[in-house]
Parts: structure tokens; C-alpha cells; sequence
């Protein structure tokens, strides 16, 4: 399977934690970032990249996911 990086941008560190926190639970393989800036990066497999956008999306992340 293949591995996609996601890259995401929040209003505040709030939001970033919690997605932090929803994408451990989805098994991401890493996920790092400057969060107190409201910035992430997570790799995750394939399966679940359209999961994690989403999840990212719903606690009001802009994303970009290179492949």
C-alpha cells in the first residue's frame, strides 16, 4: 500500500490538538508538527487518506495531500 503525507493548517492549536488526537486514533503513521501554530503533518496509508482529509476538514483544517 501506498503512503500519503497531509499536510494542514488550522485557526488555532485547539483545533490542530484534536486532530492530532483523531488522527492517532485513525493509525496514522506519523503525525508532527507545530501545533501551538495550528500546523500538522501526518502520513497515513492509503486506505485512509479520504478519512483523514476528512476528519481534518471537520475540525476546520485547510489541507493539501501529496501522494
Amino acid at each position: 500500500m501506498n503512503q500519503f503525507e497531509i499536510r494542514a493548517n488550522f485557526t488555532g492549536p485547539e483545533a490542530a490538538q484534536e486532530a492530532l488526537h483523531k488522527l492517532q486514533a485513525l493509525r496514522a503513521f506519523e503525525v508532527n508538527g507545530l501545533f501551538e501554530s495550528g500546523y500538522l503533518t501526518a502520513t497515513v496509508d492509503e486506505a485512509v487518506v479520504d478519512r483523514a482529509v476528512h476528519l481534518i476538514r471537520q475540525v476546520g483544517g485547510h489541507t493539501e495531500t501529496i501522494g
